[in-house]
């Protein structure tokens, strides 16, 4: 049995998701660790949301609420959310938790320990208007790359340009869109990423099997222009964790708290012993997932994530693990922190001809997804149209015709079908009599090699070509019902009808277990109407076909899958057309 410790990109807690954010991250993360699970592997799977900086503040203060009043309900938002989705965390955590405030001052002291921290001068903006200092998302202005009048002073949003601000064209305070701005001076504690590029370097030329995306991204990083820079890691805020050196102050910090980018992928390892402190269990329970030193040689950690985040994944992040462990490694100290083995990293999908984006509220937004269709129409969607080697669109036209011809026609009609043949026919029971002939073996030798195929893309992490593999594996069992035509076979020979009837109902459980990571809820109703608790992965597709014996009752389902019909399709368009309230 493997052990899989699975992390998706936390979550900004400002505001509910919108559906690129869900396929960019937690969603392929939930695949796979159901997958996993399927399997008989031990998992952990991670997720949280990120609490501090500057849009947590900002959505606050929009809101009239206290930031961590605020917080505290956006988190019980998102987690519904998320379990309406489907999504199966083992925790979904907070970063502003004390474990994750204990563990970002404990990283903070073991890196200054090993020379890796370094305290800068250096000249921020300062708002007469708001009276405070205001950090790089705190001022908007015009982009001097594209002319992006709303980028932001760390990014820009329209072409991704990183930016200090500095750099923007006629600043504003993103508080109280004052002008009235100026330059002072301030001091912080810097990462000293640039003493660790060799080792990062290294560290990712040896990670030959991960996505060229992923590499390609990081490699960008690492080399472009001056090559990676030093980074800040404080930040004049109110809200965050404290600034401290392990639990001592830090002289010349007070009032200052960590800059998110630090204690956000921190709480991934927080978020662990979040978990076992809410379940009563050891410390020693979470750290076999993340001390190698303590049990988790044995872990293959993967890590899934938009783009845009893999700049923090592959260096930012590293670099506090390496420093830290390699600190350890000169000082015999035996902590020993986990490395991520392999991060999925996904591109962008785009809205209708646009770009989905929380911000303008453009595209559809998690909750209002589940209010118009349950959540397994949306996953089987946005997971067989993953944007993994491009970017890709979501088009009310291609739902619509998704969701018909794959879940409808094919999956939902074949669980029909045999149903409720076998119910007029021979009753709400696993038919007995007839042997499988030619027909049968040959439908177990397909089913065989594309189950195979299927567990291939899976382990992989090829989402779009593990959901292609899965609706071959349900057209197959299709094609055959259409072909054995049991309703015809009947008038002739009950018997062999018999045999391709209990085939068919076994087949529904087979289709039950494989689709359960890509389906869960619908799965689980098909399991419950073929009356089985029986999960076992079809190792031997011929015994798998044989799990429900002569005499097992069932019943009929209820329509699995209804199609979307060309009114609501045009109501659905008209309606997400604009910008969220």
């Amino acid at each position: 049995m493997a052990r899989i410790l699975i992390t998706s990109a936390i979550p900004y807690i400002n505001g509910i998701k919108h559906l690129g954010n869900l396929i960019g991250s937690q969603l392929p993360a939930d695949l796979y660790a159901r997958y996993q699970r399927g399997r008989g592997n031990e998992v952990l799977f991670l997720c949280a949301t990120d609490e501090h900086g500057t849009p947590a503040e900002l959505a606050a203060a929009k809101a009239g609420k206290p930031v961590a009043e605020y917080c505290a309900d956006m988190y019980a938002i998102q987690a519904d959310i998320a379990n309406r989705f489907g999504l199966s965390f083992d925790h979904f955590g907070r970063s502003s938790s004390e474990q994750n405030k204990r563990l970002t001052q404990h990283f903070a002291g073991k890196l200054d320990d090993a020379g890796l921290i370094r305290e800068v001068s250096e000249k921020q903006v300062y708002s007469n208007a708001d009276g405070r200092f205001l950090p790089d998302r705190y001022i908007e202005g015009t982009c001097p790359n594209c002319g992006y009048d709303r980028a932001r002073g760390d990014q820009c949003e329209n072409c991704t340009k990183q930016l200090d601000p500095t750099d923007l064209i006629e600043p504003r305070s993103a508080i109280s869109g004052s002008t009235d701005l100026e330059v002072r001076e301030t001091k912080h504690l810097y990462l000293r990423q640039s003493a660790m590029k060799d080792k990062l370097d290294a560290w990712i030329d040896s990670k030959t099997d991960w996505p060229v995306l992923t590499t390609s991204i990081a490699k960008k990083w690492l080399h472009d222009g001056d090559g990676l820079q030093d980074r800040g890691i404080t930040r004049d805020l109110d809200w965050g964790v404290p600034v401290k050196k392990g639990d001592q102050d830090w002289p010349g910090m007070e009032g200052k708290v960590f800059y998110v980018w630090f204690d956000a992928p921190i709480e991934y390892i927080a978020c662990a012993k979040e978990w076992a402190d809410a379940n009563g269990r050891a410390d020693a329970d979470w750290e076999r997932w993340w001390r190698t030193d303590k049990g988790a040689d044995d872990v293959r950690y993967v890590q899934f994530m938009g783009k845009d985040n893999v700049p923090f994944h592959t260096l930012s992040f590293p670099a506090t693990i390496l420093g830290t462990n390699t600190h350890n490694e000169e000082t015999g100290s035996p902590e020993r922190w986990k490395l991520v083995d392999y991060i999925k990293s996904f591109n962008y999908l785009n809205y209708d001809g646009g770009q989905f984006s929380t911000s303008q509220g453009r595209g559809v937004f998690m909750d209002q997804a589940l209010d118009i269709l349950p959540a397994d129409y949306w996953r089987w969607w946005l997971l067989s149209h993953a944007p993994e080697s491009s970017d890709s669109e979501f088009t009310w036209e291609n739902f619509q015709q998704s969701v018909n011809k794959d879940l409808a026609d094919v999956l939902g009609n074949f669980v029909s079908r045999i149903t409720k043949f076998c119910r007029s026919k021979f009753g709400e029971a696993v038919p007995d009599g007839g042997q499988f002939g030619p027909r049968e073996q040959a439908l177990i030798e397909e089913l065989t090699k594309r189950v195979r195929a299927y567990e291939g893309h899976m382990e992989a992490m090829e989402v779009r070509k593990s959901a292609q593999e899965l609706r071959a594996i349900w057209v197959a069992g299709n094609e055959y019902l259409q072909a054995a035509a049991p309703w015809s076979t009947f008038k002739e020979d009950p018997e062999q009808a018999a045999a391709q009837v209990r085939l068919g109902l076994n087949l529904i459980r087979l289709y039950a277990v494989l689709s359960a990571p890509f389906i869960p809820d619908t799965s689980a109703r098909m399991l419950s109407a073929m009356n089985t608790l029986d999960t076992s992965w079809p190792d031997d597709v011929a015994t798998a076909l044989n799990a429900l014996p002569s005499g097992h009752d069932f019943t009929v389902p209820d329509v699995l899958f209804a199609k979307i019909t060309d009114e609501q399709r045009e109501e659905w368009q008209e309606k997400f057309a604009g910008t969220r309230d």
